[in-house]
C-alpha cells in the first residue's frame, strides 16, 4: 500500500481532524504543530507564540484512494482562505491558514488548487494561505488528538461558537448539499 503524508493548517486543529478522519483512503489524522524553531513545542509554548509553530495535522493517506487533490479540496472547504491572521476567533501566527508541501509535486497541486480557487470568484477578498515547505512536524499533546471524538459536546459548541460551521455553510453550501 502506498502511503504519503500531507500537512495542513486552517486555525484550531481541533477542527481540522474530522473533516478527513475516517474517509477512504486515509490512515489517520494527527494534530500537531509545525513550522517552528523549537524541537518538541508544548502547547502553551505553541500559544505563546514564542516558537514560530502552526497548529495543524498531519495526514497519512494512500493516494491511490484518496488522491492529494482531493485532499485540498476538502481542505479549502475547512477554513477562511482570505484570512492570514488566524482562522474565526483564533487569531495569532499559530493559528494562521498553511498547506506545507513534502515535495515538488504537492507544491504545484497546491498551487493549482490555490489558482482555481481564486478565479473561481467564490470569494471577494485575496486568497491568503501560504504554500510553505514541510518541516518537522510534532505530535501534540494526547488530549489533543480526536478531541471531537473525546469532547463531542465541547468540540461542537466550539466549532459553532467560533463561527467556523456558519462560515463553511455559507460559503460552501453547494459542496455539502446532495
Amino acid at each position: 500500500m502506498a502511503e504519503e503524508t500531507a500537512i495542513f493548517a486552517g486555525g484550531c486543529f481541533w477542527c481540522m481532524v474530522h473533516p478527513f478522519d475516517q474517509l477512504p483512503g486515509i490512515q489517520k489524522v494527527v494534530s500537531g504543530y509545525t513550522g517552528g524553531t523549537k524541537p518538541n513545542p508544548t502547547y502553551e509554548e505553541v500559544c505563546s507564540g514564542a516558537t514560530g509553530h502552526t497548529e495543524a495535522v498531519e495526514i497519512t493517506f494512500d493516494p491511490e484512494i484518496f488522491p492529494y487533490e482531493k485532499l485540498l479540496d476538502i481542505y479549502w472547504q475547512q477554513i477562511d482562505p482570505t484570512d492570514a491572521g488566524g482562522q474565526f476567533y483564533d487569531r495569532g501566527t499559530s493559528y494562521r491558514p498553511v498547506i506545507f508541501y513534502q515535495n515538488e509535486a504537492q507544491k504545484q497541486a497546491a498551487e493549482a488548487s490555490k489558482k482555481r480557487l481564486e478565479e473561481s470568484g467564490r470569494f471577494k477578498k485575496p486568497i491568503a494561505v501560504t504554500i510553505e515547505p514541510a518541516s518537522a512536524f510534532y505530535p501534540a499533546e494526547s488530549y489533543h488528538q480526536d478531541y471531537y471524538r473525546k469532547n463531542p459536546t465541547h468540540y461542537e459548541a466550539y466549532r459553532q461558537g467560533s463561527g467556523r460551521a456558519a462560515f463553511i455553510r455559507n460559503h460552501w453550501r453547494d459542496e455539502h448539499e446532495g
